[in-house]
């Protein structure tokens, strides 16, 4: 068993150090507490917490630290909490109007405020076409950027590539939604003869939104694999091509997986572009796997209900039932993401 060596906060703090802490911890408490009840002592209990933070980062500047970086820890973990309960108990209305419904195909109407039917099956299925259509763009086009910022490009290339990669990924999404309703849907509907608003137009576009993203986290795996791992292959008579197949890119597939991940959250969690573009269809394609069908993703649906539902229960219940599909999806896949690094880990050797 291992022994640990790293004293704690309050072994390190003298009593006046101690002091500070337990003020600070108190006053970002009751902060917190009067910002929930809407209190007019939020301003000056922060204020106070500042001040007293101030304080202690001059007199005790190590144990000021430490506290104040467990302080925010706790607050993010504690707000992601409350954001999540808020969630599930706005939906549960819709819930108990809808039962396992909600997530089923219903006879005639799928989505109908004023007879109260919601059923999010035309929003899942439409996000999922989306995100499918945008992985399949931004993961190969995006590990293919990264591994030719990192491994292929000449120096002096890569330090124009990367740097204008990750401007790409600063562009707000409402110049990518207009770019595409103004361009690439009139094209594809035109050129294609299909609906306008179609979901295979806009799965392109996120892809293409979420492609810097990949290409910048996946370019950092790679950039991170031990150059004697690749020099060694190399010395064993294997190509270029052959070593970042079989060394690198296996080295690095934790990074890479990771990097393919964050792009399919953000091909889901986008909504300014594909509300700009899609058609507002709360129905199914027809067939279902038609991609130059119109459709709905849970994201416009939030996004373009929102108003209308303001004011009414189920209606924005519903709506919230949809942020808790999206909350559950996004949670399942950072869950899946650490399980396929710790895999990756073992497999090539490492934590155990």
């Amino acid at each position: 068993m291992s022994q640990r060596l790293t004293p704690t906060v309050f072994e390190e703090a003298d009593p006046f150090g101690l002091l500070l802490i337990v003020i600070q911890s108190l006053l970002l408490v009751g902060a917190a507490a009067a910002f929930f009840f809407q209190s007019p002592w939020t301003m000056p209990l922060l204020l106070a917490f500042l001040l007293v933070s101030g304080v202690a980062w001059g007199t005790r500047q190590a144990v000021a630290a430490r506290v104040l970086t467990f302080l925010m820890t706790i607050t993010t973990v504690v707000t992601l909490a409350l954001i999540a309960i808020f969630l599930f108990l706005e939906a549960i209305p819709a819930f108990q109007l809808m039962g396992i419904d909600i997530l089923l195909p219903l006879d005639g109407d799928l989505w109908n405020p004023s007879t109260n039917t919601f059923s999010l099956v035309p929003m899942i299925w439409g996000t999922a076409i989306t995100t499918v259509v945008a992985t399949l763009v931004a993961g190969p086009l995006g590990v293919a950027g990264a591994l030719f910022i990192s491994e292929i490009a000449p120096e002096q290339v890569r330090e124009v590539v990367k740097p204008g990669v990750e401007i790409l990924a600063g562009i707000p999404s409402i110049v990518y939604g207009f770019i595409g309703f103004t361009i690439i849907n009139p094209y594809v509907s035109t050129e294609l003869s299909t609906g306008f608003g179609a979901l295979l137009p806009i799965g392109v576009v996120i892809g293409l939104m979420a492609l810097p993203t990949v290409v910048s986290v996946a370019e950092d795996a790679i950039s991170t694999v031990p150059e004697a791992m690749k020099s060694g292959s190399l010395a064993m008579g294997a190509t270029d091509w052959q070593t970042m197949k079989s060394v690198t890119v296996p080295a690095a597939f934790s990074g890479i997986s990771a990097a393919v991940l964050l792009g399919i959250g953000r091909a889901i969690g986008e909504t300014m572009a594909a509300t700009v573009m899609i058609a507002h269809v709360q129905e199914l394609p027809q067939p279902a796997f038609d991609v130059f069908d119109s459709g709905e993703t849970l994201t416009t649906l939030i996004a373009g209900n929102f108003g209308p539902a303001v004011g009414t229960e189920y209606y924005l219940s519903a709506l919230f039932a949809a942020g808790v599909v999206l909350f559950v999806i996004v949670t399942t896949l950072s869950i899946a993401s650490q399980y396929i690094e710790k895999r990756m880990q073992r497999k090539l050797g490492g934590d155990r």
